[in-house]
């Protein structure tokens, strides 16, 4: 097992929910992206999708990470998926995060009920009201390609992603 996969299993251990497991059908959700438009992960069937839990908008950490899949959008792009950033932040919140840092990809609120779809995989921490940072890589059948949940206070590796989306290529 790989450090970060070790991590993401302590994780998981830790908050006693278990993530979608590579290979498995992704589970289906809907929400509202910034401008309260619905967004279903299904009507992405054809497509790859690439899912970005983050805790808070705003935050440091995240608008780090956020900000590098802005800058590199082209390589998402090249791999024919679509980025969907979700936290448990309100629509509002994020249409204002996304306006300020410039994202040209849906930032998706899983407002209410608070965290449900962070729940459903295996992401949200509910001591701290947030999701935890879990990246989910969805294959154009609706498959769950690549699974990454890191600690609090760690940042993603950005060329773990670019790993991934390699690996789609090839699928």
């Amino acid at each position: 097992m790989t450090p970060a996969g070790a991590a993401a299993t302590a994780v998981q251990q830790a908050v006693g929910t278990a993530t979608p497991a590579v290979g498995e059908p992704a589970p289906d959700f809907e929400l509202v992206n910034q401008y309260g438009e619905p967004v279903r992960l299904y009507e992405f069937g054809g497509r790859n999708v690439v899912l970005v839990f983050f805790p808070f908008a705003f935050s440091g950490i995240c608008t780090g990470e956020l900000c590098e899949i802005r800058d590199n959008l082209a390589l998402f792009e090249d791999s024919g998926a679509t980025v969907l950033g979700i936290s448990v932040d309100s629509k509002f919140a994020q249409r204002a995060y996304a306006e300020k840092e410039g994202y040209s990809f849906d930032l998706l609120a899983d407002f209410w009920p608070h965290g449900a779809v962070a729940e459903q995989y295996g992401v949200f921490d509910p001591e701290s009201g947030m999701a935890r940072r879990g990246t989910f890589i969805i294959d154009a059948e609706g498959i769950v390609r690549f699974v990454l949940v890191n600690p609090r206070g760690r940042a993603r590796d950005f060329a773990e992603y670019r790993a991934a989306l390699a690996g789609l290529a090839g699928n």
